[in-house]
């Protein structure tokens, strides 16, 4: 299912899946440049219709210590230029209803962070910005669920909405993945997208700092591509280990096309 209501080269003909990439948040001003050009070439070659993702801030953190971001409008206007000097559409995630309409002034499609996908002011205010609204999935909630999500989006007038699955909470520190969420939330009418790099957190570790399991990666990627997901969301760095955010689930990024490669395979075997 191709999204509607976003602007090419998202919205293409491709049959392939697309996806939504970048770093977890904007660290500095030259590294969402790097990333996206360094993503742009692979995509473009593979035939996949890419979206830069970047978090301008992050409101959600363990410890109060954690870096957050380089302040707010400031990272915008760098996803902004991102989106711009690559021709390509960007996304990035709010926190607040106010910030809806500040964060679209910059971006293509704006995200829903899973924790706040109940918040009913923050899912109309996203809807009221008439750009297409991409809702994870709480890691607390159904598949089935999210159906009243996406109905507080569409009864706004705006009918461009995705959904993405990023696992459900399992004990205290991990997540699962219940693949029959992916065909239930497609027959919602909106294209789905996994979430493979959040989906392999191990949040609330005694440190406070989240875990992860990178070297599941490829793992989940494919059992996504072979369910038939829409599209994919993998967060990406040069080098994970010194990322200011969620670095022990991100993919280093010169692995990235190695494992798109083997995507586009196992989606031309299956469609």
């Amino acid at each position: 299912m191709q999204p509607t209501g976003l602007p090419s080269p998202f919205n293409s003909n491709s049959a392939n899946f697309f996806l939504l990439a970048g770093p977890c948040v904007v660290e500095n001003e030259d590294m969402p440049f790097e990333i996206a050009e360094y993503i742009l070439d692979i995509t473009r070659r593979l035939d996949i219709p890419f979206i830069f993702k970047a978090s301008y801030r992050k409101a959600n953190r363990s410890r109060r210590d954690s870096f957050t971001g380089i302040g707010d409008e400031k990272a915008l206007r760098i996803i902004q230029a991102v989106g711009k000097k690559y021709s390509i559409p960007t996304v990035t995630d709010f926190h607040s209803a106010p910030e809806a309409t500040m964060a679209a002034a910059y971006v293509d499609m704006l995200q829903v962070p899973a924790f706040l996908c109940r918040q009913t002011d923050i899912l109309e205010a996203a809807a009221l910005t008439g750009k297409p609204v991409n809702i994870k999935k709480g890691q607390f909630l159904s598949a089935a669920a999210m159906k009243f999500a996406v109905e507080k989006i569409t009864s706004m007038g705006n009918p461009h909405v995705l959904l993405t699955e990023r696992g459900t909470t399992f004990g205290y520190q991990d997540l699962v993945i219940d693949y029959r969420g992916i065909p239930e939330m497609q027959a919602l009418g909106v294209p789905v997208i996994l979430d493979i790099t959040h989906s392999l957190q191990q949040p609330n570790q005694a440190s406070g700092v989240t875990g992860g399991q990178p070297a599941l990666i490829a793992t989940v990627a494919r059992a996504g591509i072979a369910t038939g997901v829409d599209g994919i969301f993998i967060e990406t760095h040069p080098n994970p280990s010194q990322a200011k955010s969620d670095g022990a689930n991100m993919l280093q990024i010169d692995l990235l096309e190695d494992l798109l490669e083997k995507l586009v395979k196992i989606r031309k075997a299956i469609f």
